[in-house]
């Protein structure tokens, strides 16, 4: 028998419950025991599928899963293609283009985000990057990656200030290659 790792423990004639208050534990501790750190707001990265190894920000969080998708999951925006290194010598044709971004917006699943100690600032205001209704149809997706684009690109060149008045660290480090 032996005890699991949440603290519950198993003899021959008694069961103790864990701490969640369960005779026994299913494997994994619920949300409301261990607090919710993935927020709107919190810069994450995605570890699997196509975007693996990119960052986005949290939209928005279904911590108890939703009809179509009965899991832990959270809509993120985040950056396929961030923009690249300028020096004075370069054109204005060729800066216009290193500066470009490319974003995405996709429902990812908790087990397959890692998230991050950074946090946006609240001047960006993550629930407004994506809407439920526009990741419903093909249209609405490419309006929202089109002022995802437009908002990266913005906070990218000009970053927020932090309290002590330097860029934020937190814009400068979804821009940054891991």
């Amino acid at each position: 028998f032996g005890s699991s790792h949440c603290g519950a423990s198993q003899t021959e004639g008694s069961i103790r419950p864990c701490a969640l208050g369960s005779p026994h534990c299913s494997g994994r501790e619920s949300a409301s025991a261990m607090g919710k750190f993935i927020k709107a707001g919190r810069v994450v990265v995605l570890l699997q599928g196509r975007y693996a190894g990119k960052k986005a920000i949290v939209v928005k969080v279904f911590d108890d899963g939703s009809r179509a998708r009965p899991f832990g999951h959270c809509l993120v925006a985040g950056v396929d293609k961030a923009p690249l290194k300028v020096t004075k010598r370069m054109s204005k044709k060729k800066i216009t283009k290193r500066q470009r971004v490319k974003p995405f917006v996709k429902y990812a699943n908790y087990n397959h985000i890692m998230p991050t100690r950074y946090q946006v600032p609240a001047e960006v205001q993550p629930a407004t990057l994506v809407t439920d209704q526009q990741m419903d149809s093909n249209d609405g997706r490419i309006e929202a990656k089109k002022y995802v684009k437009k908002l990266l690109q913005e906070k990218f060149l000009q970053p927020p200030a932090d309290k002590s008045g330097r860029p934020s660290k937190d814009v400068i480090y979804l821009r940054k290659k891991l």
